[in-house]
């Protein structure tokens, strides 16, 4: 039999609603997900990791202080926090594809499969987006149909609209 994963949950409260960090022993953050979209984390945790056993616990003080000055503004500050995903090669190469997607701006799916070198994986780059588990930090917000349309969101499309408006120095009301 397995041990599970030892992780620590943490809530935040935040603009777009209370959200879920989930650290690791070393302080790095293996998931963050909205309150309202636990089952899903839940679903990400056990599908990266097996089994995890989620104990309370505050996540790292700097993370919090990185998100808080997020949210008020400085877009950049979330910039480089130590991130720890599971996951295949593939979804671990779209995922880090994500951060270099700058903050203010969108890439199509299409242009983060050309990104990566792979310009007919379109769909499967699609499901890697959609298997992140850390929401915000890992930017997947930032991804947009091949026409420009805001299209699927883990967190919900108001809150992908809120995100992206944010980002672009606009404030819209949730």
């Amino acid at each position: 039999m397995t041990t599970p994963l030892p992780l620590f949950l943490d809530e935040m409260a935040s603009p777009v609603g209370t959200m879920y960090l989930v650290t690791d022993g070393q302080g790095r953050l293996r998931a963050l997900d909205f309150h309202d979209y636990r089952p899903r984390m839940d679903r990400l945790l056990a599908r990266h990791y097996g089994a995890v056993s989620l104990s309370p616990g505050a996540a790292p003080q700097t993370l919090r202080d990185r998100l808080e000055a997020y949210f008020a503004g400085e877009v950049t500050a979330i910039e480089g926090i130590e991130t720890h995903t599971a996951g295949t090669p593939f979804q671990r190469q779209v995922w880090q594809a994500l951060r270099t997607i700058p903050a203010g701006q969108t890439l199509s799916y299409g242009g983060l499969a050309a990104r990566i070198g792979l310009a007919k994986a379109v769909r499967a780059v699609g499901l890697a987006n959609g298997a992140n588990p850390i929401a915000i930090i890992v930017p997947c917000h930032r991804v947009i149909g091949a026409n420009g349309t805001l299209t699927g969101y883990g967190g919900g499309l108001e809150r992908k609209r809120w995100l992206l408006a944010h980002e672009a120095g606009q404030h819209l009301p949730l």
